[in-house]
C-alpha cells in the first residue's frame, strides 16, 4: 500500500494486481490542469516532464490530454537526475527562448532540484510555473531559499488534506534524541534547522564558529511559516491511512463469523489479506472516509489550487484559490487580492501563441506550427466573423426592406389600399362631374390632385424591396408628385378675374418646374445609387438608397416644406370666405397633419439606419398623402354619397365650368 506512488500506470491492475494506494492517482491531473489552463485563457505554454517512468509515460499522457482541450505545447524538455550544468543549461534557454509565458512542471523531486538550482543561478524570470501535487507537497518549498524568489507565485494543485488528531502537538514535542536509531530524523533536523547533530548535544560551536552543532531545543514549529504547513503537507494522512487500510483489512479477515471458521493471525495468506483490505470501507479517527477503487486507488474527484508566496520575513504561504471537480465538471474561484503571480507578474499573464483576431478576420493556421499559432486575415468583402476563433467567414446577410415580413408586407398593403382610394374617388369625381361639389375650385384641378396623390403612394410602395435603379424615380417621381399636390391645394382668390383663366394652371406648373430643375441638378451633379453598408450591423450588409448628395436631398424637402408654409397661410387667410364649397378650412388642417408629419419625421429619419429608415420615409410619405387625401376629399365624398340634399348651388359659391 502505497501512500507517495501517484503514477497512473500503476492502476493497471493486469500488470500490478496487488499494488494499492492513498495518495491520489495522477490519471486526473491533466484534466485539473486543463480546467485552470482555459480558466485563466493560456493557451500556449511549456511543459518540463522528468526523463524516468514517471516522465516517460504520465507525461506523454499529460501532453495528449492537454491538446485535446485546447492548449498548444510550446516546447516539451525533460529533465534528469543526471544532467550536467550544460544539460540544465540548454533546457533552460528553450524556456527562456519561448514566447509562452506558462511552464508546467510535471515531474519528481530528484530531477527538479538540480534543475532549479541552474535556474536560480541563472537567475531565470518571465514564467509562471504550475506545478503537479506531487512537487506541491514536496520539500522542494523549504530545501533551499535560493529558489524561493524563482518558485514564489507559482500555481499548483493539492488534494484536500484531513489533519490527524494530535498529530501537530506529536510533531512540535520530537527530536531526535527521543529517536536515537532514526537516521532519518537525524537528517531531517540538521536539514531544517542548519545544525549537526551530536550525541553528546554540545552547546559549544568548534571550529571559531564555522560550524553550529544542534542543542536539542530547536522546535519544528518555527518551521510553520517557513515551508512546512501541515494543512497542504498530505503525505502524513497518506501515510496515516494506509496503515490504518491494512489495520482494518487484517482486522476484517480475523474476525469471527457465524458460519465460517475463525483465521488465525499467525497463518494469514497475502492473497487474502489483499482480498480484505481491497473490500475496506471504513471512517479513520480523523474523520474521512477511506475506501479504493477498483483499481486499487483512494477516491477523490476534488481538488484544491495553491498559490505558494514567499513573503517578507522568511515567511511563506500556501493560498487556496479555487476548487475544482471533476463529476461534475465545475471550477470554483475564490481568487482575491491576496494572490501573487509568479514571473514578476502583476496581473494575469497573458499567454498565448497569438492574440485572438479581431472580428472582421479570420484565423489562418500558420505553416508547421501548432493550431494555436495563426495569422489573422481580413474577411473578403461581402463577408464577416464576429467570432474571436472563426477559422472561416460566413457571407453576410443582406438587409433592406422586403415584402415578405411583416414591417415591409403592412407599408406595402398600405401603399396599395392608398393607391385604390384617390382612384376610387376619383372615379366617384368623374361619374359625379356636374355637381357643385366637384365643380367647385376647379375640378380638372381636382382631378390632378387626386391623380398625383395616387402616384405619391405608389412611390412609397417602391420603396419596399431591394434598392434599385428605380429609387432613383421613386425619390424624384415622390417629390415632384407631393409638390404638384401642394400646388393643387393652393386656394384660388376670390376675385372673378382669376377663374376660367389659365393663371392657376401656370402656378402649378411653374412651382412643379422649379422642383424639376431641382431634381435635375440633383440627378446630373451627384445622383442618388444603391449602396452597401458592411459597417453599421456586424454580419450584415444594409443594402440603402444612397440619395448622392445631402444638399440636393435638403433642397427638395425645404422646398416642400415652403410650399406647405404658403399653403397653409393662403388656407388660414380665406378661411372665412363665403360659401359651402370653400376648402381653405380642409386645407388648413391638412397642411397641419403634413407639418406634423414631417416635422417628427426628420429625427425619426435621422436616428434609424437600414430598413427601419426606409420604413419611417415610407410612413411619412403614406401618412402625409393620406392627410391631404382625407381632409381634402372624404368630405366631399360624404356629400356626395350620403348628403345628396346639400350637393347643391349656391349663390356666394363660386363655380368654375372646368
Amino acid at each position: 500500500i502505497s501512500f507517495g506512488s501517484a503514477l497512473s500506470d500503476l492502476s493497471n491492475k493486469v500488470n500490478f494486481p496487488s499494488f494499492l494506494r492513498t495518495i491520489v492517482s495522477d490519471k486526473l491531473q491533466p484534466f485539473y490542469f486543463s480546467i485552470l489552463m482555459i480558466h485563466f485563457n493560456w493557451t500556449w505554454i511549456g511543459i518540463v516532464a522528468s526523463d524516468n517512468d514517471f516522465g516517460l509515460y504520465d507525461s506523454e499522457l499529460l501532453k495528449k490530454d492537454i491538446e485535446a482541450s485546447g492548449v498548444c505545447v510550446a516546447f516539451f524538455v525533460r529533465i534528469s537526475a543526471q544532467h550536467t550544468r550544460d544539460q540544465s543549461l540548454s533546457v533552460l534557454q528553450v524556456i527562456r527562448k519561448s514566447t509562452a509565458a506558462v511552464v508546467l512542471l510535471y515531474c519528481s523531486l530528484p530531477e527538479l532540484i538540480p534543475f532549479m538550482k541552474v535556474a536560480a543561478e541563472e537567475n531565470l524570470t518571465g514564467k509562471l510555473w504550475i506545478a503537479s501535487g506531487s512537487i506541491m507537497s514536496s520539500p522542494i518549498f523549504i530545501i533551499n531559499k535560493q529558489f524561493w524568489r524563482i518558485l514564489n507565485g507559482t500555481i499548483g494543485l493539492n488534494f484536500p488534506v484531513t489533519l490527524i488528531p494530535g498529530f501537530e502537538t506529536f510533531m512540535y514535542t520530537i527530536n531526535p534524541s527521543m529517536y536515537p536509531n532514526d537516521m532519518y530524523m537525524k537528517a531531517f533536523w540538521q536539514a531544517s534547522f542548519g545544525c549537526l547533530w551530536h550525541e553528546k548535544n554540545i552547546t559549544e560551536n568548534p571550529d571559531n564558529g564555522t560550524l553550529v552543532y544542534c542543542t536539542g531545543q530547536e522546535n519544528l514549529k518555527y518551521l510553520k511559516n517557513q515551508g512546512y504547513q501541515e494543512n497542504v503537507t498530505p503525505f502524513p494522512i497518506f501515510a496515516y491511512n494506509a496503515v490504518y487500510s491494512l489495520a482494518h483489512g487484517i482486522n476484517n479477515m480475523i474476525s469471527c463469523r457465524p458460519g465460517a471458521p475463525c483465521l488465525d493471525i499467525k497463518t494469514l495468506d497475502p492473497w487474502r489479506i489483499l482480498h480484505y483490505v481491497k473490500q475496506v470501507k471504513a471512517k479513520t479517527t480523523a474523520g474521512q472516509e477511506m475506501s479504493f477503487d477498483e483499481n486499487g486507488d483512494q477516491l477523490c474527484d476534488t481538488v484544491l489550487y495553491v498559490n505558494w508566496q514567499a513573503l517578507p520575513n522568511d515567511v511563506t504561504k500556501s493560498l487556496h484559490f479555487a476548487i475544482a471537480r471533476a463529476f461534475p465538471e465545475r471550477f470554483i474561484s475564490t481568487f482575491n487580492d491576496t494572490f501573487v503571480w509568479g514571473g514578476g507578474y502583476s496581473e494575469v499573464p497573458f499567454s498565448s501563441c497569438t492574440a485572438s483576431c479581431p472580428p472582421g478576420y479570420r484565423k489562418a493556421p500558420q505553416k508547421g506550427q501548432p493550431f494555436c499559432c495563426f495569422d489573422c486575415i481580413l474577411c473578403s468583402e461581402g463577408e464577416f466573423s464576429n467570432e474571436t476563433v472563426r477559422q472561416t467567414c460566413w457571407m453576410k446577410n443582406l438587409e433592406y426592406l422586403t415584402y415578405n415580413e411583416a414591417l415591409g408586407g403592412t407599408l406595402a398593403t398600405l401603399s396599395v389600399v392608398g393607391f385604390l382610394l384617390p382612384l376610387s374617388i376619383l372615379t366617384i369625381f368623374i361619374k359625379n362631374s356636374e355637381t357643385p361639389v366637384v365643380k367647385a375650385n376647379n375640378r380638372n384641378l381636382s382631378y390632378l390632385l387626386l391623380l398625383s396623390l395616387c402616384f405619391c403612394f405608389l412611390c412609397a410602395f417602391m420603396f419596399t424591396g431591394r434598392p434599385f435603379v428605380m429609387s432613383i424615380s421613386c425619390v424624384l417621381g415622390k417629390t415632384i408628385m407631393v409638390v404638384i399636390a401642394f400646388n393643387l391645394t393652393r386656394p384660388k382668390s376670390g376675385s372673378r378675374m382669376w377663374l376660367n383663366s389659365g393663371v392657376t394652371n401656370t402656378l402649378v406648373l411653374v412651382c412643379t418646374a422649379i422642383q424639376v430643375i431641382i431634381c435635375a441638378g440633383w440627378l446630373v451633379h451627384s445622383p442618388p445609387f444603391e449602396y452597401n453598408d458592411m459597417k453599421a450591423k456586424a454580419g450584415t450588409i444594409i443594402v440603402e438608397c444612397n440619395k448622392g448628395s445631402t444638399v440636393a436631398y435638403s433642397c427638395t424637402m425645404g422646398y416642400m416644406g415652403f410650399l406647405a408654409t404658403l399653403c397653409f397661410v393662403v388656407a388660414y387667410l380665406v378661411r372665412k370666405l363665403p360659401g359651402s364649397f370653400n376648402e381653405a378650412k380642409l386645407i388648413t388642417f391638412s397642411m397641419l397633419i403634413f407639418g406634423a408629419v414631417w416635422i417628427s419625421f426628420i429625427p425619426a429619419y435621422l436616428s434609424t439606419t437600414g430598413k427601419y429608415m426606409v420604413a419611417v420615409e415610407v410612413f411619412a410619405i403614406l401618412s402625409s398623402s393620406s392627410g391631404l387625401l382625407a381632409c381634402i376629399f372624404l368630405p366631399k365624398c360624404y356629400i356626395i354619397i350620403l348628403k345628396p340634399e346639400k350637393n347643391k348651388k349656391e349663390r356666394n359659391t363660386f363655380i368654375t365650368n372646368k
